[in-house]
């Protein structure tokens, strides 16, 4: 049985198939449009999917949609009628789009469905899921584990913000959930934008700026604006939020709790918004972690799995491992609204179709995350001379070796390699690397190829059995998706003088022997890299070993500030030549900077839309 799972309409569409079960492609539609966070009907995922898995659109039994249009627009509807007449200009503007594009979401479904390919009777073939449920089962489903509790976070799907739930065999039940407009992801997302970051998109930074600042807003937030109990549910004060009639996030209100207006984007970071960034993440830890330990006491079970963007949180991730509540957990690397198009396939196969589900005994269902489209060697060079570039070919040991050396050297390097990753992370596939060790690779890449902010940190890549050499970790961490602290013996102690450092003031003095990675809270964002999984990349790694001593790289997503990761070998060349990587590896193709023509540099800094 082939089933093709969609998501689209909201933010991140992505496209999956499953084939008896098993995950055999998935994609994002940003990688093929250039366009961050993509909307639309993931027409080149889809095709990128069908070519991968060899499938024809008539072999496909049934196509999933990741929620419920109309569950959806209920909520719209009566969200504008409780808070009227106050969001009636929000409402005008979004009820045409609504009526237009969104609330005959089948009919419009059923006409791509068409454009894929006539004559089949599509409209027996789909099938709709609920958002959360969407998440659970992208969350559960893959894991390694026969039975598991299950928590979603999100902003919002149709009604749904956080949900509880219990996956047993072929089985998942969502078992409770908190509706919005309580939601963790909008308490969180008001932090983003009063803190001058993009909605949606900026949420990360917000993550990593908070180890910049102290919580000093704790007591603010925890009396006014959410109401915690012991459990982790929660309710939020909605007098100083207006997210609900769509004009912005917070109000006059939040204004006068927080002694200022939001900051504007782009406008100078100071100590008040890294408290503010430190305060919300304080309150989303405790929320997550008081959730994680009512689900064990009720469910009495000892493996958790996590989805919904919230889940992305992997410093909460962090937090909630050392919390022991649970013994183990799994974490979906498509945790947002991509991941909800395997997850509504999942729920085709095992809850519609009710088959049988089968737990693999390895790491999980998801192969590394390496779903996406590859390309071949000679696909690769031909891609490359098209588009102007000067490459020598190697063979692997020999591509391998300069990657290392060029490693070894301190320069940066563009790693192109296998099938793409499915998620918001590069894994070793579409990745940009640098040596962990160099004091200044952190501020270089930020702001000579990333052209980001430099207080954002970058993820070491680590062979997974020396991480717990250098990171107190003692499990898997594939996806990036669990933050561990540097371990004593790697620190750096700060001088008394240092001590006295406030704010961005920190970013420049090194932490540990390995400073790149090391953020300034000691912590860093884990990716154990497994032979199984990712052999190229981890031979890469393994010779850097060999020539340094060190197993750990910097891993950082190939794309500069506002672009999607590079998804074709052409993608890597522009992003290459508009910024200051040094050197490229794509496929078995080598390219170095100072051999290119100088006509085809690019300026990339301003080249996308900030995020």
């Amino acid at each position: 049985m082939r089933i093709l799972g969609i998501s689209a309409y909201y933010h991140d569409a992505a496209a999956a198939i499953l084939h008896d079960g098993q995950v055999l492609a998935a994609a994002q539609e940003e990688r093929f449009t250039r366009k961050k966070h993509d909307s639309r009907f993931p027409h080149h995922a889809i095709h990128a999917c069908l070519e991968q898995t060899g499938t024809r659109p008539s072999e496909i039994d049934f196509v999933a949609f990741y929620d419920k249009p109309f569950l959806k627009f209920e909520r719209l509807l009566e969200t504008y009628l409780a808070f009227a007449p106050r969001g009636f200009s929000s409402f005008r503007t979004a009820l045409p789009v609504w009526i237009k594009d969104k609330l005959f979401q089948r009919g419009t479904l059923l006409q791509e469905l068409k454009a894929l390919q006539a004559g089949i009777d599509w409209d027996k073939r789909l099938l709709f899921s609920e958002h959360h449920l969407s998440h659970a089962a992208s969350a559960y489903y893959p894991s390694p584990f026969e039975s598991a509790a299950v928590l979603t976070m999100d902003g919002v799907g149709e009604w749904t913000t956080t949900s509880v739930a219990h996956g047993r065999g072929r089985e998942l039940k969502v078992m409770k959930e908190i509706q919005f407009p309580h939601s963790l992801g909008l308490l969180y997302s008001a932090f983003t934008y009063y803190t001058g970051f993009k909605v949606n998109s900026g949420e990360y930074k917000v993550m990593g700026l908070a180890p910049y600042g102290e919580p000093r807003f704790l007591r603010e937030i925890k009396e006014h604006l959410i109401d915690i109990k012991e459990d982790g549910s929660f309710r939020l004060n909605l007098e100083y939020f207006d997210y609900c009639t769509g004009l912005r996030m917070t109000n006059a209100k939040f204004d006068q709790l927080f002694g200022g207006l939001a900051r504007k984007p782009e406008q100078k970071l100071t100590q008040r918004e890294m408290d503010l960034a430190a305060s919300v993440q304080a309150v989303t830890e405790e929320v997550v972690i008081k959730l994680a330990r009512g689900l064990a006491k009720e469910s009495g079970e000892r493996n958790l799995c996590l989805a919904g963007g919230v889940a992305l949180n992997c410093v909460a991730n962090g937090k909630l491992l050392r919390d022991g509540c649970f013994e183990r957990l799994w974490l979906q690397p498509a945790a947002g609204d991509a991941g909800g198009a395997l997850g509504a396939a999942q729920v085709a196969y095992y809850l519609h179709a009710k088959r049988p589900r089968h737990v693999n005994g390895a790491m999980d269902g998801m192969r590394g995350g390496y779903l996406g489209p590859q390309y071949s060697n000679d696909e690769i060079a031909q891609r490359l001379r098209a588009a102007g570039a000067v490459f020598e070919v190697f063979d692997d040991q020999k591509i391998l070796a300069e990657s290392a050396d060029a490693l070894a050297q301190g320069k940066a390097l563009g790693w192109f390699q296998g099938r793409m990753e499915f998620g918001p992370r590069a894994l070793g596939a579409r990745s940009i690397l640098g040596d962990a060790r160099s004091p200044s690779m952190q501020k270089q890449l930020n702001l000579k190829v990333k052209y980001r902010e430099s207080f954002r940190p970058f993820a070491p890549a680590v062979l997974a059995e020396d991480a717990p050499k250098y990171f107190n970790i003692d499990c898997e961490s594939p996806y990036m998706l669990l933050v561990a602290d540097v371990r004593d013996e790697h620190r750096i102690a700060m001088t008394e003088e240092e001590k006295k450092f406030f704010g961005i003031e920190k970013l420049n003095v090194p932490r540990s022997s390995i400073p790149a990675v090391t953020h300034v809270d000691y912590s860093a964002r884990v990716q154990t890299v497994h032979r199984e999984t990712n052999p190229r990349f981890y031979e890469l790694i393994a010779a850097f070993k060999q020539r340094t001593g060190c197993p750990v790289i910097v891993n950082t997503s190939f794309n500069v500030r506002g672009e999607p990761i590079v998804g074709s070998p052409e993608d890597a060349f522009r992003c290459f030549m508009g910024t200051e990587i040094e050197t490229l590896a794509v496929g078995n193709c080598f390219l170095r900077k100072e051999a290119q023509n100088p006509a085809l540099r690019q300026n990339y800094e301003h080249k996308f839309e900030l995020d």
